[in-house]
């Protein structure tokens, strides 16, 4: 993770974007990550651990609505976090984490390993579902890498 982790902050840094993090099931292993990097200070100034439903209320301003309806673990809900992340933060971009890593809280309808990240930027925001296979810590790293995947991505189409 940390070679994606320094492209990611190189390309932020280049095109002269701020980012924030908010994160659920990793718990704040994605801003680590960008954090470990020298110089990431310059790009990256807020990190959000809303791991409980009224974290993501109060913090990133998810509806009560959008918890109801659709879960902590949705697709709706990973675009909100993004979304009240990079307004709360006044940041260019906001990634998004949000799962069951286990080894409990899954259903029929939401295994083990779902994940759902959004990306936030502007008026647009974007949402991935992931399932990953393994235990709690191999969830979680799967998410970061993921996340970070599709950050890269992103910065890289957009440069």
């Amino acid at each position: 993770m940390t070679e994606a982790a320094k492209r990611i902050i190189a390309l932020l840094r280049a095109q002269n974007k701020t980012l924030a993090t908010a994160e659920s099931c990793t718990g704040g292993l994605l801003a680590g990550a960008l954090t470990a990097v020298p110089g990431s200070s310059a790009c990256f100034g807020y990190g959000f651990i809303t791991y409980s439903n009224d974290a993501k209320q109060r913090l990133l301003r998810v509806s009560i609505k959008t918890l109801a309806l659709y879960g902590a673990v949705s697709a709706e809900t990973a675009s909100a976090m993004a979304r009240g992340a990079r307004e709360m933060a006044g940041a260019d971009l906001a990634l998004a984490i949000t799962g069951i890593a286990g080894p409990g809280g899954a259903t029929a309808e939401k295994p083990l390993g779902l994940v759902y990240l959004g990306l936030a930027a502007g008026e647009w925001a974007i949402t991935e579902k992931h399932i990953f296979s393994g235990g709690r810590e191999k969830v979680r790293a799967s998410s970061v890498a993921a996340a970070m995947a599709m950050l890269e991505k992103h910065l890289t189409i957009d440069s």
